[in-house]
């Protein structure tokens, strides 16, 4: 038998929204996507979400089921010049009572200004439907006027039964699998390996299967095709290049980047890091993962932390690659080498649970806004005591709703520069806040 040129997943790609696995959110009963479709009024919209979830299938499955035309661009093998090509193609679609076309942007943040400026007009006058598929945040990634002319949807990893589900329709339907005997012995390696990316689950049991009929090509003898944990993770080690390609570790790299830097280990944080550069990863991602990071985990055990970082972001927007490879390499040794603190996230954590428990209590009077005669009549701000006129520019007075007087919400962690802030707020609440 001999292997097809188009990939499995290509080959289970779904061409309805009742083939479609996962996204009940978006695409089930009732749902805004589903509501859409049935209605026939699509407006655009960006698809953000991991890699393999859907977005391009769902993206040709509307155009299909409402019959629209469907034009598709990669931003990153495309510039204006073919957006402006694709835009007149559309406007000859425009003729009667036509639908107007579709138009599929992937990867739409790593288009820049210029090219997504270029998509503003048409989406306006409504030569097409705009669908944009992203891995990144929309809102640091495409420009403002576009985004305010789209709808965001998110799209989830798959869970383990969507994934399981796949593999067993594969088996069954797929032109070369249903015709084997194919036997799975175990998925949990299959599912850890693919991260809930669908396109990823099938390429690994492509290679699994694969691999057998290269060893059998003659499948008149009929063999068992056994899926084991240790044959995934043998295949998948022997291949990882495989899934490599086109950033699909995307998330894992970032994810040892940021534990290694969490972890103090400067090392580790410049391999993953090089990894990235050699990966061809946006430095602005890399970037703003840092300063996250800085506040999240360095926090006011050190504070120039969080200014470098900020620096970094900034810089690297002004020096161009490969140089800015240099200033991603300083900060992240600088922040792995920081001394760590997450006060900070576990302070507004313990205050939004408490806002949540406790709900809207009341603002003290004497602390509130007094811009009018009636309210100054009204005790606001009476009272007040101005920490600029007292020795030291501190005074002791009550700042918190008088239900939960004396809650602690931030507590200084073990690092010399949270020591000095514990001394000091002891020194100014003496035994208030049990500093």
């Amino acid at each position: 038998m001999q292997i097809p040129n188009q990939p499995l997943a290509d080959r289970m790609r779904p061409h309805s929204l009742e083939d479609f696995l996962g996204q009940e959110h978006l695409v089930g009963k009732g749902a805004v996507i589903r509501k859409m479709i049935e209605s026939g009024n699509v407006m655009s919209f960006i698809l953000w979400g991991p890699p393999g979830v859907g977005k391009t299938t769902l993206a040709r499955i509307i155009a299909n089921q409402l019959k629209r035309p469907f034009f598709s661009l990669s931003a990153v093998h495309s510039g204006v010049k073919d957006v402006r090509e694709t835009i007149e193609k559309a406007k000859k679609q425009q003729f009667f009572n036509q639908p107007n076309p579709i138009l599929f942007i992937d990867e739409i943040h790593r288009f820049n200004k210029s090219q997504q400026d270029s998509l503003l007009g048409a989406v306006e006058q409504g030569i097409f439907t705009l669908i944009g598929a992203t891995t990144e945040n929309p809102s640091f990634e495409v420009i403002s006027p576009l985004l305010s002319r789209c709808q965001v949807y998110i799209l989830n990893p798959l869970g383990k039964d969507d994934l399981i589900q796949l593999i067993q329709k594969a088996l069954k339907k797929d032109v070369l699998l249903k015709g084997l005997k194919i036997k799975i012995l175990e998925y949990e390696t299959m599912l850890q390996y693919s991260g809930g990316d669908a396109r990823k689950l099938l390429n690994i049991l492509e290679l699994i299967v694969n691999a057998d009929i290269s060893d059998h090509p003659d499948l008149e003898k009929e063999i068992e095709i056994e899926v084991t944990n240790e044959r995934v993770s043998d295949k998948v080690q022997e291949k990882i290049a495989l899934y490599d390609k086109n950033g699909e570790q995307h998330y894992d790299i970032i994810s040892a980047f940021i534990k290694s830097i969490r972890g103090s280990d400067p090392n580790a944080a410049v391999y993953w890091l090089a990894r990235m550069v050699e990966g061809g990863e946006k430095p602005e991602f890399i970037a703003r993962r840092m300063v996250i990071l800085a506040a999240e985990d360095i926090g006011l055990a050190n504070p120039n932390a969080l200014l470098l970082a900020t620096s970094c972001f900034q810089a690297i927007h002004l020096v161009g690659w490969p140089e800015s490879r240099i200033i991603l390499s300083e900060a992240a040794i600088y922040l792995a080498t920081s001394p760590k603190s997450n006060a900070v996230v576990q302070a507004i954590d313990n205050a939004q649970e408490l806002v949540r428990n406790k709900g809207d209590l009341s603002v003290p009077l004497h602390i509130r806004n007094a811009p009018t005669p009636l309210m100054k009549e009204l005790g606001y701000g009476k009272d007040y005591k101005y920490a600029h006129s007292y020795e030291g520019n501190f005074v002791p007075d009550d700042f918190l709703p008088k239900e939960i007087l004396g809650t602690k919400l931030y507590d200084p962690q073990d690092n010399a520069r949270e020591d000095e802030l514990r001394q000091r707020l002891r020194i100014w609440w003496k035994e208030k806040y049990g500093y």
